[in-house]
């Protein structure tokens, strides 16, 4: 009975002794997705024990139900759990984005926010791909300040970025991408769903790691790799694409009207009859509504040792523009391999292949310009032309303006562009100790493009008069078409070896140092040109074989140009120092030298410095309610500008080239020609305020380049007649810059956020060297006026400034149109003197720029808003200013125009003459606009489901915009030549368009 009762009490108290007692608890480790979460690390204090979690985030550890088991992960925050005998499922959150956690890419490493003296603006990969379009930079369009994004909408157009001003006036100005780890010029070839973080670098101490590249600003991307379990992510999504704005056109009875008024003086009884045939929108005939489809597949996950990813992605683009027709296939492969504990080799490579069917948008000024008595086709089905015959549109007659028909533009366009682009590189990096690192990266890029235009001259020549007939054609001395071929290729390579060293002594001095050598090579670009006649229309024969040189049907014109190799070593190093985890000193130095320069003047040294202090740590400020972090940032630092002009010799010739004959020297080189310079000083604080809600950050600036490159005119003396680039001019950057973001949750179905960020800059030409500039003429309209210029006057005005003669009004007593001249008097235009009465009237650069971001999620649903904006800007409308005689006008201008009877009109008296370059064209740049609204849905599917996760959105793109502006949009590209070239100036201007999307993402 007592062994009874003895046994019967041990299985009762059994469990208790189990609980108390090692056993195996085992468990898994997995994200907010549900997704295993691999290499997870599980420690017991009170076990002391450790476990590492396997392939599918599972583990096993010995350790006592009860026990206190703490699982950390890099990129997660850590959590600490009660171990239980049951089987545990344990998720991990990924880790915050305060200041305290985040981590930003600097330049050849990476470092805590928090720890960073220098301005970043980092923006997360979700916020690049909320937006649905093909270059990752129209995303970060109003999300970081001080970083101007003017984009295109034309298919495949590459967004003009501008970080903290324009500091050079013929030099590149564009920003240096780094793409993990190679430099490039743009990131057109690069699939935005395969980003992963999306770094803008702003101030010299963190851009002078970059040497003589910095001067622009440094965007740091980097690609996506595995992490977790086998994972298969589709993003699907398609969208179509209209005009966000219009311009209204006068139609045929207002054209009839307004230039009946404007030839009354040659048509008393008025040029053009009544109740015209035809009433031709020439917008709608060139365009069509816009459709694109962007479908990506991608493959990742890792295992202890290899971590993968790969992806495929599909763009394709019918343009807006009839026949315009763009396509982009990538692929990318991303992987890690962990070789030993102490060595890890990564491999990346991408393929992108770019074919492109552009048409010419000088169609869009013709449509504008001509005239809507003129049909597209006449009955007979020939294109129509402006020919009039007693007073009525006809086939036979006179013209009455100079405008072609814009559909023949298309129709007869035939050019084709094909590109691909391969980028790849090895990393390898080695743990020499545990505090000392060494990195070695190579990378290379090749890129070939071919290009053919093929020109129907037989069939143009037909198509301009209804009239004609091919045996009319002169066939021997006129080409019946024209074929222009182009090829071009090069290759690049970037060569980076580093030591990276870490440590904390005394746990109060944290140390980190970097120091390496690297080598850049752009390689020699080659490109040919062939010009072909009398091609077989067939494409299928368009090679230069068969085709003898010059003949009644050959090669006309051959090219074959080597671009010079271009060669950059060089030295660098970067010292981090953190004590008392509050004091922050970063110094950096670089020395580069280039092969672009004479030897005397090859190499430069380019230093910075960064100071902080995370004054929240200090004792009297630790206690403050709501104040979670102040961090001051202070930095100066030299960078360099090397996309500069550079010597170049001319030459004249006599009556025999080829030969030698007669030929003269007449340019100079300045042999101390180098780089632009760059000296920058900053100041920052950072914030975060109310447990974490509220953050933002504060940015003032000083930026000068001390050395621009202008051309200046040689000595009358000299013998020299052609102006040459030297270092002559000053051009000052200064500004200020505010982000703020407030993040909450209302409950824990409900978060939602309000952000905004605002940047202001004054660009100005500050001073000249003892030199005579040769004038710079910009903004060409193409009717023989200009709307810039550059030369010694412009000191004290901002680059890309308009220099125009000013509007006065209109004379109440003819409606004619009347300019101040430098006396002040109003005169009209034929009695203006071109060298004395035009002034500065303001820049295409804006002063302002700003951003807006609000969202809300409530469950599975999230809904946001983002905007942006600028202030400052002028825009000269050109289309509108490009006029002969005859052309068509705006129906705002065509129903409110000055008479007789209607002395009080805005608008002056009909005229047909080329209008001088006036204010009267010159238009507020001020615009806000809506950029994004997203509405996506998660299903609630199970985690253990085939597909355990599918996001539905829509989206609009561009729907809304105020602006002053009356042409197609205030952004106004142009050719991208902000003094020598038409940006700012709307002429052959793609429009701005508002895009509806619907898609839907999955992973599996």
């Amino acid at each position: 009975m007592k062994n009874f009762i003895f046994s019967f009490l041990a299985l009762l108290l059994l469990p208790a002794y189990m609980s108390g007692q090692v056993q195996a608890i085992k468990g898994k480790v997995v994200d907010s997705s549900g997704m295993g979460i691999p290499g997870a690390v599980i420690a017991s204090s009170d076990a002391r024990a450790t476990a590492d979690a396997d392939f599918d985030g599972n583990f096993t550890i010995n350790a006592k139900p009860g026990d206190i088991l703490k699982i950390s992960m890099l990129g997660f925050d850590p959590v600490s759990v009660p171990a239980t005998a049951a089987p545990m499922t344990i998720t991990l959150k990924e880790a915050g984005d305060t200041a305290l956690k985040e981590v930003v890419v600097i330049g050849y490493g990476t470092r805590k926010k928090i720890d960073n003296t220098s301005a970043v603006s980092s923006i997360k990969s979700e916020e690049i791909t909320k937006m649905k379009v093909i270059n990752a930079s129209q995303a970060i369009q109003g999300k970081a300040a001080g970083v101007q994004v003017a984009t295109s909408d034309a298919p495949g157009s590459t967004p003009s970025i501008v970080i903290r001003g324009v500091g050079t006036a013929l030099g590149g100005r564009s920003p240096l991408y780094v793409v993990d780890g190679m430099p490039a010029d743009n990131i057109n070839n690069i699939n935005t769903n395969d980003i992963t973080s999306y770094e803008v670098l702003k101030d010299a101490s963190a851009l002078a790691i970059y040497g003589t590249r910095g001067a622009n600003g440094v965007i740091m991307i980097t690609t996506k790799t595995g992490k977790g379990k086998l994972t298969v992510d589709i993003d699907s999504y398609a969208g179509f694409r209209t005009p966000l704005k219009k311009v209204k056109m006068a139609n045929s009875d207002q054209y009839i009207q307004y230039n009946n008024a404007a030839f009354i003086n040659q048509f008393p009884a008025g040029r053009f009859s009544q109740n015209q045939p035809y009433n031709t929108n020439w917008f709608d005939e060139i365009t069509r509504t816009g459709t694109y489809t962007q479908n990506n597949i991608s493959l990742s996950g890792s295992s202890e040792n290899i971590k993968y990813f790969f992806s495929i992605g599909n763009y394709e683009e019918d343009g807006i523009l009839k026949g315009t027709e763009y396509g982009r296939t990538t692929f990318r492969s991303n992987n890690e391999y962990k070789i030993s504990d102490k060595l890890k080799i990564s491999q990346n490579f991408s393929v992108s292949s770019i074919k492109n069917t552009p048409q010419p948008l000088s169609a869009f000024t013709s449509a504008y310009r001509q005239s809507p008595l003129v049909p597209v086709h006449y009955p007979n089905g020939k294109y129509g032309v402006p020919f009039i015959q007693n007073g009525v549109i006809s086939q036979t007659g006179d013209s009455f303006n100079s405008v072609g028909n814009p559909v023949v533009a298309l129709d007869y366009n035939n050019e084709q562009q094909k590109s691909v682009v391969l980028q790849g590189g090895l990393r390898l990096d080695y743990d020499i100790s545990k505090s000392l690192k060494f990195t070695s990266q190579f990378n290379g890029e090749y890129y070939t493009y071919k290009q053919y235009n093929y020109v129907d001259n037989l069939g143009l020549w037909l198509a301009a008069d209804p009239n004609r007939a091919e045996s009319g054609y002169d066939k021997k001395s006129l080409n019946t078409n024209t074929l222009t071929r182009n090829t071009d290729d090069y290759f690049n390579w970037n060569l980076s070896n580093y030591f990276t060293y870490n440590k904390v002594f005394g746990e109060i001095h944290d140390v980190e140092i970097t120091a390496g050598i690297e080598a850049n090579v752009i390689g020699t670009r080659e490109k040919t040109t062939a010009d072909i006649k009398n091609v077989n229309p067939n494409s299928n024969f368009w090679g230069l074989d068969g085709y003898a040189y010059a003949q009644n049907g050959g090669v006309t014109t051959y090219k074959a140009i080597n671009e010079n190799e271009s060669r950059l070593a060089s030295y660098f190093g970067r010292f981090q120092y953190k004590l008392l985890d509050r004091y922050l000193i970063t110094g950096t130095l670089r020395r580069d030298g280039s092969s672009n320069y004479a030897s005397d003047y090859r190499w430069g040294t380019f230093p910075s410095i960064g100071l902080g202090w995370i004054v929240t740590k200090e004792s009297f400020l630790s206690d403050v309610k709501g104040l979670d972090l102040l961090k001051l940032r202070g930095s100066w630092g030299r960078l360099g500008n090397q996309k500069v002009p550079l010597n170049r010799q001319f030459l004249t010739s006599g009556l025999n080239y080829n030969d030698g004959v007669g030929q003269s020297i007449i340019s100079q080189i300045d042999p101390n020609l180098s780089w632009e310079i760059v000296e920058e000083s900053s100041v920052g604080l950072d914030i975060e305020l109310l447990n974490n809600r509220l953050k933002g950050s504060f940015d003032v600036y000083d930026k000068n380049t001390t050395n621009a490159i202008l051309n200046s005119t040689p000595y009358s003396t000299s013998g020299i007649t052609a102006a040459s680039p030297t270092h002559v001019g000053e051009v000052s950057n200064k500004g200020f810059e505010i982000s703020l973001r407030w993040d909450d949750k209302i409950n824990d179905n409900v978060s939602y956020w309000v952000g905004g960020n605002f940047s202001h800059n004054k660009n100005e030409l500050t001073s000249l060297k003892d030199v005579q500039l040769a004038t710079i003429t910009g903004g060409s309209l193409g009717n023989g006026e200009t709307t810039k210029m550059l030369n010694n006057t412009s000191v004290g005005q901002p680059l890309g400034s308009f220099y125009m003669y000013e509007y006065a009004g209109i004379d109440p007593a003819n409606g004619q149109m009347l300019y101040y001249t430098a006396n002040g008097d109003k005169v009209t235009q034929g009695s203006l003197d071109k060298t004395r009465d035009r002034k500065y009237v303001g820049s295409v650069l804006p002063t302002s720029n700003y951003g807006v971001t609000l969202g809300v999620t409530y469950k599975n649903i999230d809904f946001s808003v983002d905007g942006y904006g600028t202030g400052g800007a002028k825009v000269y409308n050109g289309k509108k200013a490009q006029r002969f005689y005859g052309e068509n006008v705006e129906a705002s201008l065509a129903t409110n125009f000055w008479t007789p009877t209607n002395t009080n009109a805005s608008n002056p008296a009909p005229f047909n003459q080329v209008p001088v370059a006036s204010t009267y064209y010159l238009e507020s740049g001020d615009f806000f606009r809506i950029n994004n609204i997203t509405l996506g849905y998660k299903l609630p599917l199970r985690e253990e489901g085939f597909i355990n996760y599918c996001r539905i959105y829509v989206n609009a793109m561009n729907p809304f915009i105020t602006q002053k502006f009356s042409g197609f949009s205030p952004e106004v590209l142009g050719d991208g030549e902000l003094v020598t070239g038409t940006q700012g100036v709307e002429l052959d201007a793609y429009p701005a368009l508002k895009t509806f999307v619907i898609g839907a993402n999955l992973k599996f």
